[in-house]
C-alpha cells in the first residue's frame, strides 16, 4: 500500500492519526448501516415475493371470472355495466426515512365507505361472474399498491446497500491502510531523524570535551 504524499513531520503525524481515528469510526458507522440496510432489505424482498405470488394468484382468478362473464354476456351489455364507476379513489404519495432512503408511502381514499360502491350497476342484468371479476380487482387493489410501494423499496434499498458497500470497501481497503502505511512511515522518519540529531550532538559534545581537555593540557 503507497503511502500518502506528506511531510513526515509531528504535525502531520498529529493530523493523521487524528483523521485515522475519524476513519475507523466511520467505518464502523458505515458497516453498522450497511448490515441494518440488508436487514430491512431481506424483510422487504420477502414480503415482495409473497405479495407478488398472492397478486398474481387473484389476478389469475379474476381473469378466469371476466372471461366467463364475456362468454355468457354481450360485449354492448358488458360495456354499459362497466361504463361509469360509483366509486372514485385518490391516492396520496409520501415519503419516510429508513436509513438514510427515502422510500415512498402510498395512501388510499376513497370516495365513500360502502364495499357495495365497487359495483357500477345493478345485479339483474349482469353475471355472477362479473361480479366476482369485479369484487376479485377491487379486493386486489391495496395488495397491488403494497406491492408497487415495496418493490420501489427494493430498489432505492438496493442502491443504498450498494453505495454504503462501496464507501465501507474505499476506507477499509485504501483510506484506513493508506493512513496506518503513512504514520509508520512518518514515525519511522521522525525517529530516524531523532537519532541523526542525539548522535550528531554527542559528537558535537565528545569534541567539545576533546577541546576542552586540550586546552587544559
Amino acid at each position: 500500500m503507497a503511502v500518502l504524499n506528506v511531510n513526515p513531520t509531528r504535525m502531520e503525524l498529529t493530523n493523521l492519526k487524528r483523521k485515522l481515528v475519524t476513519a475507523r469510526r466511520g467505518h464502523k458507522l458505515l458497516k453498522d448501516k450497511r448490515d441494518e440496510l440488508m436487514r430491512r432489505f431481506l424483510d422487504l424482498v420477502r414480503e415482495n415475493k409473497a405479495l407478488r405470488i398472492q397478486v398474481e394468484q387473484n389476478l389469475k382468478e379474476a381473469n378466469a371470472h371476466m372471461s366467463v362473464a364475456r362468454s355468457v354476456m354481450n360485449d354492448k351489455a358488458l360495456d354499459v355495466a362497466l361504463m361509469l364507476s360509483t366509486q372514485e379513489m385518490s391516492l396520496d404519495i409520501s415519503e419516510k426515512n429508513v436509513m438514510s432512503v427515502m422510500i415512498p408511502v402510498f395512501n388510499t381514499k376513497f370516495k365513500t365507505a360502502d364495499e357495495n360502491d365497487k359495483y357500477s350497476y345493478g345485479f339483474a342484468a349482469t353475471s355472477t361472474d362479473l361480479d366476482a371479476a369485479v369484487g376479485a380487482l377491487s379486493d386486489i387493489f391495496p395488495r397491488l399498491l403494497r406491492l408497487a410501494e415495496v418493490e420501489k423499496s427494493c430498489q432505492l434499498m438496493a442502491a443504498e446497500i450498494e453505495k454504503t458497500r462501496r464507501r465501507v470497501n474505499a476506507l477499509e481497503h485504501v483510506m484506513i491502510p493508506q493512513y496506518e502505511e503513512t504514520i509508520k512511515y512518518i514515525t519511522m522518519k521522525l525517529d530516524e531523524s531523532e537519532r541523526s540529531t542525539t548522535t550528531r550532538l554527542m559528537k558535537v559534545k565528545d569534541m567539545m570535551l576533546e577541546q576542552a581537555h586540550h586546552y587544559n593540557n
